[in-house]
């Protein structure tokens, strides 16, 4: 009985570190002071803020109450399991594999609470300086996700694509659409270092490329992100069309460029101007939300340009030569299955962010 109980306060402390962080005994609070205001007869005066208060407290208890309930079947069963005798010690076994089970459920339900994470996203990826070995690095990360959205079942849609010279891609933009899509791929978010003999020069050195990959919530509606126009310049110039190598040519790409941030977004791929233009704009309000959520800013008005993760400390590193080895550096999740992580198999890493910002 003694292993049992030691099991039984390990699920406790784990539990109590979670409520904690959560702020859930605050929140209890609220929702009491809640109930009562609502119980007030005179709410529904302004029916406008009794709705608003009653909606609250329906949110307030279905993030409460599951978290509640287990909390009281822990404290329960820690009263229980000290007087209990051995007949009762495989259904006290059965039950705290229960509890166990309700908390990584608890666990997984919170890795979606941003503000953005059930929505689409925008993967953005950029060769850093280095010429054809960066390119080609970009190139291996564009594969990567490709094959990553394709076990995972989300839908990639190519918005923009700028080949290299000589291999890989210079820049590589996609629009994904699936569950949770932004949840699931903000931790690829910053930059990622490879380290390996260069494929590219006569003496087979060991080389180290750099690549950013961006990834952005899909905000369609303007009253989430509220960007003022006179902030914002719209440039436009020739586009290809789709058909490529200057067929169709006219004047349909954009940039638009956000003064305050120094931000810009351009975009050729769609029919016409306008649609070129929405599709900027709805990736701009990505890069913005995105960059507030770095800075914690209040608003887009308090963003400070510069200031977002861009080409700072590498997120992750992949390394073939002298050995091999993928690291996070955020989690310190690793695997030494190099090939399979740049098949797409980068759901470790994943789920280690995700775990670890619960």
């Amino acid at each position: 009985m003694q292993e049992l109980i030691k099991r039984l306060e390990r699920l406790q402390d784990e539990f109590l570190k979670v409520y904690e962080k959560l702020q859930l005994a605050d929140k209890l609070k609220q929702l009491e002071e809640l109930e009562k205001q609502v119980a007030e007869p005179d709410i529904w005066k302004d029916v406008q803020k009794a709705t608003a208060k009653n909606q609250e407290l329906a949110r307030l208890q279905e993030e409460i109450q599951p978290w509640e309930l287990l909390k009281t079947q822990i404290e329960d069963l820690s009263e229980l399991i000290r007087i209990a005798d051995e007949d009762l010690k495989e259904e006290i076994n059965g039950q705290i594999d229960g509890m166990e089970g309700q908390l990584v459920e608890l666990k997984k339900a919170l890795r979606f609470q941003g503000p953005y994470d059930a929505s689409n996203a925008i993967i953005r990826i950029t060769a850093g300086a280095g010429g054809t070995e960066a390119m080609d690095w970009a190139g291996m990360l564009e594969r990567m996700y490709l094959r990553f959205f394709e076990k995972r079942g989300f839908k990639a849609m190519l918005l923009e694509r700028t080949e290299g010279e000589e291999a890989g891609i210079k820049t590589a933009v996609y629009e994904v659409s699936g569950t949770n899509a932004y949840g699931f791929l903000k931790s690829e978010h910053g930059v990622h270092r490879l380290v390996r003999l260069s494929p590219f020069n006569a003496q087979n050195l060991r080389q180290t490329s750099f690549a950013l990959v961006e990834i952005l919530p899909i905000i369609d509606s303007d009253t989430e992100v509220q960007i003022d126009e006179k902030d914002l310049r719209v440039d436009t110039y020739h586009s290809g069309g789709h058909g490529g190598q200057g067929v169709n040519t006219t004047n349909s790409a954009v940039r638009i460029t956000h003064l305050p941030t120094g931000i810009a977004v351009a975009i050729q791929n769609e029919r016409n101007f306008h649609q070129n233009k929405e599709k900027a704009m709805e990736i701009l309000r990505g890069k913005l939300a995105q960059m507030a959520l770095e800075q914690n800013a209040e608003s887009i008005d308090k963003l400070r340009a510069g200031e977002s993760a861009g080409w700072g400390q590498q997120i992750r590193n992949y390394v073939l030569q002298p050995y091999r080895l993928v690291k996070d550096t955020r989690t310190g999740y690793e695997t030494a299955d190099t090939d399979s992580v740049l098949d797409g198999k980068i759901d470790g890493f994943i789920d280690a962010y995700l775990e670890n910002i619960v």
